[in-house]
């Protein structure tokens, strides 16, 4: 992710997006660098410079979880990246891993998805990669080149900017989900790999990943829009998979008798229409 350390990635960025104001500190004049100084931030943490710029810099990487408390507080980090913060310092052989084979699904997390015919589910991998998903959800997404990653259709599908409506919310959500992905393994090919790519090809994605946030999925509400059906309000909530830690469930869910469930419901009919053509196409033609 970077040519540094990612904890000194990690502190460098959020010490840049705060203001002494935000941590109740006098300004004075014009900085030349954005955000607090280093000096500040060990001041708030109650270390010395040297030792904080030695953290920022790579040539501290033991701190103790006491030194972790303290800084996560003075840069004013919610709990999701104070957690992100320690897992940062923690040492290889301590960290979780994605297994060999974290892409294959279970026969029952597959049925489970397919028996909810009316709600658009699919389970993704850590790098956003879509694993699996039921048939709604194949035709929510019908107008992007190819349901595959949800940070690739976000950010380099030209049908992104308009399925999300927010896509500014779409496009910070999705980057600080892979950061999150990336803290708890630095080491995963695919994600280093997709990340590779978009900062290659996205000058957006590249702006968003140097912030350095960090937030899970959890529940939601997203607004969007389908090129057929139209406008789509849904609430989706996300649930971690037992057994498989690195995949995600992901529900979209519509208020009852809204307009959202009639799209989801000709969403269906067309799909099933469309199954039900290509079955016919595909019989094999009688003899005489």
């Amino acid at each position: 992710m970077s040519d540094s350390t990612p904890l000194g990635d990690f502190l460098r960025a959020r010490r840049e997006v705060l203001r002494p104001k935000d941590v109740g500190l006098p300004e004075h004049g014009r900085r030349r660098v954005p955000g607090l100084r280093r000096e500040e931030v060990a001041m708030l943490a109650g270390v010395s410079s040297d030792y904080y710029t030695r953290l920022e810099q790579g040539r501290e990487t033991s701190p103790s979880p006491q030194v972790i408390d303290a800084v996560a507080v003075a840069l004013r980090l919610d709990d999701e990246a104070h957690d992100h913060l320690r897992r940062l310092t923690r040492a290889p052989q301590e960290r979780r891993t994605v297994p060999a084979g974290h892409d294959r699904i279970s026969p029952q997390l597959l049925q489970l998805i397919d028996s909810r015919p009316d709600t658009p589910a699919f389970v993704l991998g850590p790098a956003l990669d879509v694993l699996a998903s039921n048939a709604l959800a194949a035709a929510l997404h019908s107008g992007f080149q190819r349901f595959d990653n949800l940070a690739r259709m976000v950010f380099l599908d030209p049908a992104g900017g308009t399925f999300y409506q927010d896509w500014d919310k779409a496009a910070n959500s999705c980057v600080a989900e892979l950061r999150a992905a990336y803290g708890y393994d630095p080491d995963a090919p695919r994600i280093t790999e997709v990340v590779d790519t978009l900062r290659a090809k996205s000058p957006e994605f590249a702006v968003r990943s140097a912030r350095h946030e960090v937030k899970g999925k959890t529940q939601q509400a997203k607004n969007l829009a389908h090129p057929e059906v139209g406008a789509l309000e849904i609430q989706f909530s996300a649930f971690t998979v037992n057994g498989s830690p690195h995949q995600q469930l992901v529900v979209y869910q519509a208020e009852p008798a809204s307009p959202t469930a009639a799209a989801f419901a000709e969403l269906r009919s067309a799909t099933a229409r469309g199954e039900s053509a290509q079955a016919e196409q595909e019989e094999p033609s009688q003899a005489p």
